[in-house]
């Protein structure tokens, strides 16, 4: 794997897979890239995941279902797919009894992901918010960073293409993020989440995290979970005017109202959360907002499900919008989507 003339994370190997010719920035330089959807939120409701403290552990205790979710993802249209290592650090994995294989499950997952992807996608390391940043800490930080490191020397490692960092709140957990990946050699996405307002933690506007993880080293920037589209895309539009970089969208697919945009504080958080689902259609509708926006980097977050992604990539022009034909007679109904004349109905329509 090439590392760009840049040190690796301490004890590092070459990756087991020879480098791809052409890299997620190249891909990104020639359009849109559409990426996948939720796992841990979809692999709960399949049973395989414990809600609460959503730790990925069925990586190692049920991998067929992590490949079948990432071979899903793939077919309806992904063209990125992420290790599933999302709150996969040694402090976090350490509350369900897990921190003395944080190795073992991110080798794991980038194994998975490698394997289902092949040539046909982009994979993409994770790291994510580990609850240990503390501003007030002086010793926060130095923590937080080796957590990262730990996850990184196992996903560089085993081949992954890039590295997203996501779902920070705070600003600066989120730039200790971008320098750990950003001394992988590889390319860096760093994305925010914001809760109720749309300020970090710390008070800055997007338009100031985005300069500022810029600065740090990221290559593509933006915002994912906690928000439906209708609450990130105009956070995200703030930030596409702020910096001359790649800019990600990756919102929920889970409808959140004005007043509480972010879904984890709705009282339908964890075991409701299907009442409030976004439709596929909603969904394409974000795409085409997305692109039309300027974001090069168009997928989405918790609650998204392959359906949705097929949608998009429709939308995007990535597959073809019909399938196959089928034979109409009107004189004779075969089905009740000829007999209630759906099919006089355009797309979105009601």
């Amino acid at each position: 794997m090439a590392t760009h003339g840049k040190a690796r994370p301490k004890g590092s190997r070459p990756s087991r897979r020879r480098a791809r010719s052409e890299s997620i920035l190249d891909r990104l330089s020639t359009g849109a890239v559409l990426g996948d959807g939720g796992y841990l939120i979809e692999l709960e409701k399949r049973g395989y995941v414990q809600a609460g403290p959503f730790t990925p552990e069925v990586v190692l205790e049920h991998p067929a279902a992590v490949r079948e979710l990432h071979q899903e993802f793939l077919d309806a249209g992904s063209e990125v797919l992420q290790a599933l290592t999302f709150y996969a650090s040694k402090e976090k994995l350490g509350t369900t009894g897990y921190a003395d294989r944080v190795r073992e499950l991110n080798r794991a997952a980038v194994r998975i992901a490698r394997e289902v992807a092949g040539d046909r996608a982009f994979v993409a390391g994770n790291l994510s918010l580990t609850w240990l940043y503390d501003p007030k800490d002086a010793k926060s930080p130095g923590r937080v960073k080796r957590e990262f490191e730990e996850q990184l020397e196992v996903q560089v490692r085993e081949g992954i293409d890039f590295v997203i960092a996501e779902t920070f709140s705070w600003l600066a957990e989120a730039v200790l993020a971008t320098e750990a990946a950003k001394a992988t050699g590889l390319p860096v996405m760093t994305t925010m989440c914001f809760e109720q307002k749309p300020v970090s933690a710390e008070g800055r506007s997007p338009a100031d995290c985005a300069r500022a993880l810029v600065a740090t080293g990221a290559d593509i920037v933006g915002v994912n979970c906690l928000r439906d589209p209708r609450h990130t895309l105009p956070i995200v539009a703030e930030m596409r005017k702020a910096v001359d970089a790649y800019v990600a969208a990756q919102p929920t697919a889970i409808r959140t109202p004005d007043d509480r945009p972010d879904f984890t504080s709705l009282p339908q958080f964890p075991f409701e959360l299907e009442t409030l689902t976004l439709s596929r259609r909603e969904m394409a509708a974000y795409a085409r907002e997305a692109k039309a926006l300027g974001v090069e980097f168009i997928g989405a977050c918790c609650g998204t499900i392959p359906v949705h992604i097929r949608e998009m990539a429709r939308a995007l022009g990535k597959i073809p919008p019909q399938d196959r034909a089928w034979r109409l007679d009107y004189g004779k109904p075969m089905s009740a989507y000829e007999y209630y004349d759906h099919h006089e109905r355009p797309p979105g329509s009601t």
